[in-house]
């Protein structure tokens, strides 16, 4: 079973949905025979290297709402990130444009590590407060993950990657997805959202002891409570 979860580093929903994934897949009876590959998503193609600001203010700002309703919606993301274990520190994000970051996760696809890279993308970004957006940070997480510096540094300095970046978001499109994390199962079923751990592995079940469903199921609407649309959590 080849799961492909497409997701962006600077997605908070993402985080958890990673940590609820990873609690279904392990009580999963197959866990062994499931393949994972991370896809690239940009929540904002067009955002600068790194972002100034308080998240809350710019989370206001976007949504025509007060910075007090903003620091609320926040709140609530960092209780769910709390309930899946995962350290979500709103007040350190250096958030940025995220397409080097996917190039570098398929540096780690192509030498069999990329879960770690994405492990330390995400907590660089929400829980350490470091610019992801930034090549000398990101050659840190890369060696923290296993990857060669030096690598690293040349796969940033040119495009290597740059093409199957686009490559996984044009398919997102083809597949109808427009929020992260998404979670497409052998092609035929898709699962949008942070689902709790219970839902996830019911799925994985369903979709290894049952008929493939159709095709329209791909289409599937996320829940807006526990995905990314576009760039509307893009921090």
């Amino acid at each position: 079973m080849r799961v492909e979860i497409w997701s962006d580093v600077v997605c908070p929903w993402c985080y958890i949905g990673k940590r609820h994934f990873e609690s279904a897949l392990e009580r999963f009876e197959h866990r062994g025979d499931v393949e994972v590959v991370w896809r690239a998503f940009e929540l904002d193609p067009a955002a600068p290297v790194e972002r100034e600001g308080r998240y809350t203010a710019r989370l206001a700002g976007k949504y025509g709402i007060s910075e007090s309703e903003a620091e609320e919606m926040v709140a609530r993301m960092t209780r769910a990130g709390d309930d899946a274990g995962v350290d979500m520190r709103f007040d350190r994000a250096r958030p940025g444009n995220t397409f080097d970051a996917h190039r570098l996760l398929h540096l780690g696809l192509r030498w069999g590590v990329q879960d770690a890279v994405k492990e330390r993308l995400l907590e660089a970004a929400f829980t350490d407060g470091r610019p992801v957006g930034r090549s000398d940070t990101l050659v840190e997480v890369a060696v923290e993950a296993g990857l060669d510096a030096d690598e690293a540094r040349a796969v940033l300095g040119g495009d290597r990657f740059a093409d199957e970046v686009r490559a996984d978001e044009q398919l997102a499109r083809s597949l109808g997805i427009s929020a992260v994390p998404y979670f497409v199962i052998d092609r035929a079923y898709g699962l949008p959202g942070a689902q709790h751990p219970d839902v996830i592995l019911d799925v994985l079940r369903r979709v290894w002891d049952e008929t493939r469903p159709a095709p329209e199921a791909m289409a599937a609407a996320p829940d807006a409570d526990v995905a990314c649309p576009g760039d509307a959590c893009a921090v």
